[in-house]
């Protein structure tokens, strides 16, 4: 029996564990964002002005304490890829949390990049290697 090898993904990064993510709503599109892999975090957040770029529906969510102070969070809907070129994984339709601040870089949560893939950090070789474990997103 041939085993077919592990799909995974593998990012080199300096300083910070970055992934490449592009965001979809309707008819508009992000170019490829690097955004931060967030493992303190539940879920994606996007800072305002790229939320007004796409065009996205927003709604309260309420305020949340942070690192740099306190800000107002609101959900939205929209789909994401991350990754580059033909090694691609899809998200379609999946809840995000938009901050108010202007000033935060795009943040991947736990939800959904920790429940779909084993995540190794190989910081010696400045690389982060996601290995899919489940498969809500599609390749």
């Amino acid at each position: 029996m041939n085993l077919m090898p592990d799909p995974k993904f593998i990012f080199e990064y300096y300083r910070y564990p970055v992934i490449p993510v592009k965001f979809y709503y309707k008819d508009k599109e992000t170019p490829v964002i690097d955004a931060l892999l967030d493992s303190g975090g539940d879920f994606i957040v996007i800072p305002m002005p790229i939320a007004r770029y796409l065009g996205l529906k927003l709604k309260k969510a309420g305020s949340v304490d942070t690192a740099g102070g306190t800000t107002l969070l609101f959900k939205a809907t929209l789909s994401m890829i991350i990754g580059k070129k033909e090694e691609t994984a899809a998200y379609h339709n999946i809840q995000i949390h938009v901050s108010a601040r202007n000033d935060i870089p795009v943040l991947l949560g736990r939800h959904p990049i920790f429940e779909d893939y084993e995540i190794i950090f190989k910081n010696h070789k400045n690389q982060l290697i996601l290995k899919l474990i489940n498969s809500s997103c599609q390749s």
